[in-house]
């Protein structure tokens, strides 16, 4: 048994694993429904890669990338937007969004772990992995892909460390470096789509952008959806501070997906001028997809989700819960459909070759729904094992604000104060105005 100090473990929140089954017969049976989900869904998955891909997953030669990459993006895409939305507090400073930072980087870390496994199972051999990291090919965006997630990973993993120490500094400058990575990295995996010039769908500058500003709607309706399932778990974590932080990041989610909007409309509109992509976008407006892109993408992804978000005024718990699960679902079927997208027109068709008569199909196996189905289990699993386990990941009142600071009244930021300096002088100094008299004093001034 592994024995962690006192201190060590207030400093955490850790409150043991005799505490585990506390909240009750449901717990448990979510628990132990999400473990045995697990279980199975891996088996399957581990039966897959020793029976061959050829026979059990639906991928082909034509189509070689699924529902398993499809996943894998959503995580990722999800992790990045997690470790965005948590260092405009913790590590930029803006205090509204401070006490959720050790539960959006908690999140972000077993969402990326969740992808990872997916993208394990897709792997022929997942030890080729060592060798395609030891025999670099610096021209290859999958290469650099490998490196900055790794490197994400790392990142991320220290700043979560020292979140949990309570040492301010040094997570600050891990939480920097973990968006510089993630944020490489993320703009890097689209630039791997955006890069192939014989995929016309995804060929342009377009969607290295895209992949950054949809991570953050990704991670504003993650840690929406996933702070509104912990109050359940855990009733006095939702203090009058992390009310305050839903609103701030409720308003960052409506900004978020009005911009994923405005970009969808106008690759909506560039796609009827272009050939080939308008082969593609009538498969989705009219076609065999327009179910995924119309319900699943369109209305469970933006619309809804906006319009509860909006009446929920980042106050209404119950809302936000559904906006944000709603979001999560949506987001799911936007990454499926990007990745099938840019593959059922035939590579040679730009250039007159009729090599079929009609789009390429896909439809994903058994197999395959059952091995993203364990990666978002686990992701399940591992975040009501945090909850539980770290006290509901609460942050106490030092932590928001260290020693020698102070809230700024204006721009909500923490300042700090140097030595003899009062906090008028502090506020001048920072923003260059004297600070507001109380109204005696200046009633005062104006008999004067």
């Amino acid at each position: 048994m592994i024995t962690i100090p006192k201190e060590t473990a207030e400093r955490w929140g850790y409150s043991g694993f005799s505490d585990f089954f506390i909240p009750g017969k449901a717990f448990r049976a979510v628990f132990v429904v999400l473990a045995a989900a697990i279980l199975f869904c891996y088996a399957v998955g581990l039966h897959g890669m020793a029976s061959g891909y050829r026979n059990l997953y639906g991928v082909t030669r034509e189509i070689p990338w699924g529902v398993l990459i499809s996943g894998y993006v959503f995580c990722v895409v999800t992790s990045t937007g997690l470790c965005i939305v948590s260092s405009v507090g913790h590590v930029f400073g803006h205090e509204p969004f401070m006490p959720i930072a050790k539960r959006a980087v908690f999140l972000a870390l077993i969402f990326l772990v969740g992808g990872f496994s997916i993208l394990l199972f897709d792997l022929e051999n997942p030890l080729h992995m060592i060798w395609f990291m030891l025999s670099p090919n610096l021209r290859s965006n999958m290469w650099w892909m490998g490196l900055l997630y790794g490197l994400y990973l790392c990142a991320l993993s220290v700043e979560y460390l020292f979140l949990l120490a309570q040492n301010h500094r040094m997570s600050r400058l891990a939480g920097f470096m973990a968006v510089l990575c993630g944020v490489a990295a993320h703009s890097n995996l689209g630039a791997i789509f955006g890069m192939l010039s014989g995929r016309d769908y995804w060929y342009g500058p377009y969607f290295p952008i895209y992949f950054v500003f949809s991570a953050i709607m990704s991670g504003g309706g993650a840690i929406l959806f996933f702070t509104c399932v912990a109050s359940r778990v855990e009733p006095e974590i939702m203090n009058e501070r992390m009310e305050r932080a839903m609103k701030a990041v409720c308003k960052l989610t409506i900004t978020m997906i009005s911009v994923v909007m405005f970009f969808t409309i106008w690759e909506t509109i560039c796609g009827f001028v272009s050939p080939e992509k308008y082969l593609t976008l009538s498969v989705f407006l009219t076609g065999p997809y327009a179910y995924n892109y119309w319900i699943g993408e369109i209305l469970c992804g933006l619309v809804l989700p906006l319009v509860l978000l909006v009446r929920s005024k980042g106050t209404d718990l119950r809302l936000m819960l559904i906006a944000g699960g709603m979001m999560l679902a949506g987001i799911f079927f936007m990454r499926y459909d990007f990745v099938i997208a840019g593959q059922i027109v035939p590579v040679f068709h730009s250039l007159g070759v009729e090599e079929y008569r009609s789009l390429l199909t896909y439809r994903p196996s058994f197999h395959e729904i059952a091995v993203v189905a364990g990666g978002l289990c686990l992701v399940a699993f591992l975040f009501l094992s945090g909850e539980r386990v770290l006290g509901g990941h609460r942050l106490q009142k030092h932590e928001i604000v260290p020693p020698g600071g102070f809230i700024c009244p204006g721009c909500g930021a923490i300042h700090y104060r140097q030595e003899g300096e009062s906090e008028e002088q502090s506020l001048r100094r920072y923003h260059g105005f004297r600070a507001a008299a109380p109204p005696n004093a200046e009633r005062e001034t104006a008999r004067r």
